[in-house]
C-alpha cells in the first residue's frame, strides 16, 4: 500500500458550547488540514496520486470554510464546529473528488499546535 498526505490552510472562527454549557468566546484560527490517501498499485506515472492535483482538491473544499464563522454554515446544521464535525465535513467532501482506485485513508484538522482530530470514515 502506497501512502501520501498533503496539507493546507485556512483561517475562520468558532465558538464552541463546553461541557457544563460554558459558551467560548467567538475566536479565530488559522486551521491546519492534512489528508492522506493511498493506492494499491501506482498509476502509470509512478504516484498515488499526483501532489498538486490533490492539494488543489483539499484546498479547494478548505476555502469553503475560509473566512467563516463555522456555526453559521449550513453544512454544521447546528452541530458544534469543532475540530472534529470540521474533519468530517471536509473527509465527507474530499472523498467523493478522488479516483475511485485512490482510498481517503483519514482527515486530520489542527486548530492548536499540537493539538489534532482525526476522521476517517
Amino acid at each position: 500500500m502506497f501512502t501520501v498526505t498533503v496539507q493546507t490552510s485556512f483561517t475562520a472562527r468558532h465558538q464552541l458550547t463546553m461541557p457544563g454549557c460554558e459558551v467560548e468566546p467567538l475566536h479565530e484560527h488559522k486551521w491546519v488540514v492534512r489528508s492522506a490517501v493511498s493506492a494499491e498499485e501506482l498509476d502509470e506515472n509512478g504516484l498515488v496520486v499526483d501532489f498538486h492535483w490533490l492539494g488543489a482538491k483539499i484546498n479547494g473544499v478548505a476555502q469553503l470554510l475560509d473566512g467563516a464563522r463555522l456555526e453559521e454554515l449550513a453544512c454544521f446544521g447546528g452541530t458544534s464546529a469543532s475540530a472534529e464535525n470540521v474533519a468530517k465535513y471536509i473527509y465527507d467532501k474530499l472523498k467523493p473528488l478522488l479516483p475511485e482506485r485512490v482510498k481517503l485513508q483519514y482527515v486530520e484538522v489542527s486548530e492548536a499546535a499540537g493539538c489534532w482530530a482525526r476522521y476517517t470514515g
